[in-house]
């Protein structure tokens, strides 16, 4: 009599905790951080009750959209997450979850997602969120990241993108403010990768990704982070130039950037690895200070 070996069924909550992974929860509340500060400064004093439930639907809806970007980009990097250690975890590399789930799951995401910008904000909201989707899911991910050390740099303006999604949503148009703030964000992101790339990059040049310090080595990597952090050293100031904000904020975004400069400069002139982890997690606490200043500036001062 022959016998079928059944694998373990797989309970609900650990499928749950898979398909939550797959929106990389970390990065996508960054996200939403950056996107709120922007629905906070586009109005100009506190949120009328009309206001909060725009903005509670907005960080839904973007929320919504950012996790399926995350989830189509653990799909289509599946293969090179599996060959790199700090992603090999992911249900996608392990085939915890089939491409068919990854699919459906993120396109449910982003279809709700769209659906309640839509209704809840505006359609620029919805069309700009939805095509920050597809320059990091699809622009980014499948064309740019594979061909050029310079994803990173092309592909931020996705990444920059969440706090002139919050501008619109509450604003119905995209000011020069969500512009000022887009451009931190975007030559934030740079410096920030590259410093993760320096530790990882036996991680990127084993998967075959061409970034930076594998095609240029460690040493071109830290002189233009170290160069970076300078120019995102002057972009953090223009809310101050421009009017957007007052001393307090011109005080911890002068702070905080000169810190993220001090890291990078000692990058540049002793690296090690230990410094270069230490580097990347200063610059999340960088740019999540500086954003927070921005909010603190705006309802305080």
């Amino acid at each position: 009599m022959s016998t079928t070996v059944v694998p373990a069924a797989v309970s609900r909550w650990t499928r749950w905790q898979q398909y939550y992974a797959l929106t990389k929860p970390r990065v996508v509340q960054l996200i939403v951080f950056c996107a709120l500060i922007g629905m906070a400064l586009a109005v100009p004093g506190w949120p009328t009750v009309a206001q909060w439930q725009t903005i509670g639907l907005s960080v839904v809806g973007i929320w919504l959209v950012a996790a399926a970007a995350a989830a189509f980009n653990c799909l289509v990097e599946k293969r090179i997450d599996s060959r790199m250690k700090r992603t090999a975890w992911r249900p996608t590399a392990q085939g915890q979850l089939s491409d068919r789930q990854a699919l459906i799951f993120s396109s449910v995401l982003c279809a709700l997602g769209c659906v309640l910008l839509w209704w809840g904000a505006n359609p620029l909201t919805m069309a700009l969120t939805l095509a920050t989707f597809v320059g990091y899911a699809i622009v980014y991910t499948v064309v740019l990241k594979p061909l050029t050390p310079q994803n990173i740099v092309i592909g931020g303006a996705s990444g920059a993108m969440p706090p002139v999604l919050g501008w619109a949503a509450l604003t119905g148009d995209v000011g020069p403010e969500a512009m000022v703030m887009f451009l931190i964000i975007f030559i934030w992101t740079p410096p920030h990768f590259w410093a993760l790339a320096l530790y990882r990059v036996e991680d990127y040049r084993q998967a075959g990704l061409p970034m930076l310090p594998v095609t240029h080595g460690n040493a071109f990597t830290r002189l233009h982070i170290m160069l970076y952090t300078w120019v995102l050293l002057a972009a953090c100031l223009l809310p101050f130039v421009v009017g957007m904000s007052s001393w307090p904020y011109l005080v911890a975004a002068a702070g905080f950037s000169l810190g993220f400069c001090a890291y990078a400069w000692a990058l540049w002139r002793n690296y090690s690895d230990a410094l270069a982890r230490r580097t990347f997690r200063f610059s999340l606490i960088h740019l999540s200070g500086v954003f927070a200043a921005l909010l603190v500036d705006h309802y305080l001062f």
